[in-house]
């Protein structure tokens, strides 16, 4: 019984940490705003050379990839393959943990979507092909809680896989393939 008292206590304390770090993660400046007065460059002075203009679509492209790629990633090893496993079911050796992880996951998962939406506007072709995915996307904001909570079903986690799919669908389109990269540990937790 000693025992429980203090994973309890842990447990809190890491439930605790996670909702703060994604709660300050979501609120956070993504960076890719594509302002360029911090830098001390007018629009004007940026959108006039040709090779600014390519630079930042390329660049787009490329954090679009990276960005999509480590939420589908997340989504796969710590939500989908867990949950097909059985995992989440009560009574399963490793629940505690593979809910918390899978939390921690959709929350980084929402987050990097957000991210390479964001990403996407830098592409008039990857803008056009992501605008349509961000309703599916802001479903999925409560999803990090349901998981954590053990509340998730086959509907949300299907909703996962779909927005993902979705995703790499559209990058496929326009020539930004997106692969799964499978984000450490220490990512998920900031």
């Amino acid at each position: 019984m000693t025992r429980s008292v203090p994973l309890r206590r842990l447990l809190v304390a890491l439930l605790l940490s996670c909702t703060v770090l994604v709660s300050a993660t979501a609120c956070g400046d993504s960076g890719d705003s594509g302002s360029a007065t911090g830098t001390g460059v007018s629009a004007s002075a940026s959108a006039a050379s040709p090779s600014a203009s390519t630079e930042k679509q390329r660049l787009a492209k490329t954090r679009f990839v990276a960005n999509a790629g480590l939420a589908a990633g997340a989504t796969y090893q710590w939500i989908v393959k867990p949950y097909r496993a059985g995992t989440f079911k009560k009574g399963a050796e490793g629940r505690t943990f593979a809910l918390v992880k899978a939390g921690l996951a959709g929350g980084f998962a929402y987050n990097r979507l957000k991210a390479a939406t964001e990403n996407a506007k830098g592409d008039p072709l990857l803008s056009k092909a992501v605008a349509p995915l961000t309703a599916g996307i802001e479903s999925l904001k409560g999803m990090a809680t349901k998981l954590r909570n053990g509340q998730a079903g086959e509907g949300d986690i299907g909703a996962f896989e779909s927005v993902i799919d979705s995703i790499k669908s559209a990058g496929k389109s326009v020539g930004a393939e997106v692969q799964d990269k499978v984000p450490s540990t220490s990512q998920l937790t900031g």
